[in-house]
């Protein structure tokens, strides 16, 4: 892979339904940045998620090419596409702990028990949350919840992310700090992501919008 192969590049990628066109998109997303998807409510934008994902409902029709780091993404198995998504709800195992959560996202190839709660450990103090390894999801207020969540989807070693309004279900005081801890993440370990949402203030500075279905 070359430096300008870095990223994801959208190439007239089109979702229908029926004769309804949902979306038509052209986008590059170089490493560490953010493009935002916004639209109104029916528009295609978890739809598209669904294709680069690789469980887009057969009933939709789609065209077009979608190349992650150099690669065709929709040639691609989903498990082989290296897709990481973060939804509205944090969606951690209620029977595991915090921590166990983040251990059973590190890939198979990271071998070692020791090794393995190392990593997690690690990834929990990135995100501030040292101590809660053997914390039960249920006992996490919302922020601790969405930043267990983001640590999780960032142990999976994802090639690019995908953030369908992550940031909706928190209390308007955590928002700032959330989005910040996200976007950080993002840019430090320079991860291509794609951003869906209604709301103008979770758009990075500086970052490329898109909309749609309007």
């Amino acid at each position: 892979m070359t430096p300008d192969d870095a990223g994801l590049r959208l190439h007239a990628v089109r979702i229908s339904l029926g004769e309804r066109r949902l979306l038509d998109v052209d986008a590059t997303i170089r490493p560490g940045r953010v493009l935002t998807i916004r639209g109104p409510s029916g528009s295609g934008k978890s739809t598209l998620f669904a294709l680069l994902a690789g469980f887009l409902d057969p009933t939709f029709k789609a065209s077009g090419r979608a190349i992650l780091d150099g690669r065709d993404l929709l040639a691609l198995a989903p498990e082989e596409r290296g897709v990481g998504l973060m939804f509205q709800d944090a969606l951690l195992f209620p029977h595991m702990s915090a921590g166990r959560n983040l251990t059973f996202a590190i890939p198979p190839t990271r071998k070692g028990r020791r090794s393995r709660r190392a990593q997690a450990e690690a990834m929990l103090a990135e995100v501030g949350l040292a101590g809660h390894f053997d914390r039960s999801p249920s006992t996490l207020s919302g922020g601790q919840a969405a930043r267990v969540s983001l640590a999780r989807t960032l142990l999976s070693e994802p090639k690019l992310l995908l953030l369908d309004e992550p940031f909706s279900r928190l209390d308007a005081d955590l928002r700032p700090d959330i989005r910040a801890l996200v976007f950080r993440e993002i840019a430090a370990r320079h991860i291509p992501a794609l951003l869906v949402t209604h709301d103008a203030q979770d758009v990075p500075p500086g970052g490329e919008v898109v909309e749609i279905g309007g």
